[in-house]
């Protein structure tokens, strides 16, 4: 398999260096879809001249990343290209290596239960065969690395691009097991848009079962280990934010980075749900309809982790999905994370309802995206309502593809459990409900 990624590598790096080399490259670093108030590289560029000015990045209503990534870039900025193309590799092949390690994982646990007869007998056909699993940690890398929405991010060197491999890490540190790794890549992730602390759920869910603690609220070791976790990653987050501190020599980061992203005041259009509605919105009901909003992205946690508890992993890809979703400032380069995983759950193809539509819809989306802005902003033949009615469709289609995924998820387990063929008492074929 070594062969095959390595040139699967190369060709994307070599698509990435040709795009970048064109005169797309700057058209493509101006698309909103692409990039957002708080991950364009035009934003970090000014941002990186305040600072050599010897004036806080913070000062104005520019900058809006974090202290680590203008210093980061403050030394690289020259190797800007490089840098993003090295981060795209870095998630693909952290994603690779991940997903090879569940599959062994899932496959293990499969094995053994077959041999504890713990499966009906009706339903071996739902059971995944080596030769199955053998090329998906490729294709995962495959989905990510030729996916347009990542190429496009990379090119227009969205700092999106960073936080997918962090939170690629995150994953790789997870599976594999590190505990200490893993609540610190989830740190970073956090320090770098807030939304990530919702993956700290399926993070201890998934490493209590690794180390083989009870998932039981009843028992010492369950919380014993909670407060380890919840130590190193609160720990971590800690010595970041006072390294950004001791960088940057004042606190004005917390309002100008998380105020902002919590506060959303920067209503520039994009793919996400926020702009249009406060646009439109009357200013004394601002304060609680953005709290419903903000509040929507950690919502659906809880539930969530009572119902996946068993299935960490998958939790992991619907929680990523739901920040992508609802996020106050998304950009093509988080939904395309959270689709890379998509092919480690081709085993649910056939319990899926909607997939043929939502992938239709997604695709219309994507390609009318920059004719309803052209129409609206170039040709004025169109208004905002126009690009927001996209931007809603393609939402929309997102929250069908994951539901779509989570019930062929549940479906599928509870066929491993009570048999493919249900019966009625009457011995008439039963219909699933999902409830």
């Amino acid at each position: 398999m070594a062969a095959p990624l390595s040139l699967l590598l190369v060709v994307a790096v070599t698509i990435r260096a040709a795009l970048n080399r064109s005169s797309l490259a700057e058209l493509i670093a101006e698309r909103v879809e692409v990039v957002s108030p708080i991950t364009a590289w035009k934003r970090v560029i000014e941002g990186l001249a305040l600072l050599d000015l010897g004036v806080s990045p913070y000062s104005g209503d520019v900058f809006h990343e974090t202290p680590l990534i203008i210093y980061l870039f403050h030394f690289l900025v020259d190797y800007a290209e490089i840098t993003f193309m090295l981060a795209d590799v870095i998630t693909a092949v952290a994603l690779y290596v991940a997903v090879k390690d569940f599959n062994k994982q899932v496959f293990r646990k499969q094995k053994f239960s077959l041999e504890a007869e713990r499966y009906p007998a009706d339903c071996l056909e739902l059971i995944r065969s080596p030769a199955e699993m053998f090329y998906i940690p490729l294709k995962v890398a495959m989905f990510y690395l030729l996916n347009p929405f990542t190429i496009l991010s990379c090119v227009a060197k969205s700092t999106c691009g960073l936080n997918n491999a962090v939170l690629s890490l995150f994953v790789l540190t997870t599976i594999k097991g590190n505990v200490l790794l893993s609540a610190i890549f989830l740190c970073l992730a956090t320090y770098q848009s807030i939304y990530p602390l919702t993956l700290c759920a399926p993070a201890m869910l998934y490493l209590m079962q690794h180390q083989y603690v009870p998932v039981n609220p009843r028992r010492a070791a369950f919380w014993w280990f909670v407060v380890q976790y919840l130590f190193m990653y609160l720990g971590s987050l800690f010595v970041t934010v006072c390294l950004s501190f001791f960088l940057l020599g004042s606190w004005d980061f917390l309002p100008s980075v998380y105020g902002f992203i919590l506060s959303v005041p920067d209503l520039t259009p994009n793919i996400g749900l926020f702009w249009y509605f406060f646009a439109e919105m009357f200013e004394h009901f601002r304060l609680f309809f953005l709290c419903v909003f903000q509040i929507n992205v950690f919502f659906y946690t809880v539930p969530l982790c009572i119902k996946l508890k068993d299935q960490p992993v998958f939790l992991m890809f619907m929680q990523l999905a739901v920040i992508s979703i609802f996020k106050s400032y998304p950009t093509v380069g988080d939904t395309a994370l959270y689709l890379a995983f998509l092919p480690v759950w081709t085993h649910l193809h056939r319990f899926l309802r909607n997939i043929f539509l939502v992938s239709c819809v997604l695709l219309a989306c994507s390609a009318l995206f920059p004719v309803l802005w052209h129409l609206w902003i170039y040709a004025g033949s169109a208004n905002s309502n126009f690009y927001y009615a996209i931007t809603l469709l393609f939402n929309v289609a997102q929250i069908l593809l994951v539901s779509d995924y989570f019930y062929a998820f549940l479906r599928r387990e509870h066929h491993l459990t009570a048999g493919l063929y249900l019966k009625k008492k009457d011995g008439s074929e039963a219909t699933l409900v999902l409830k």
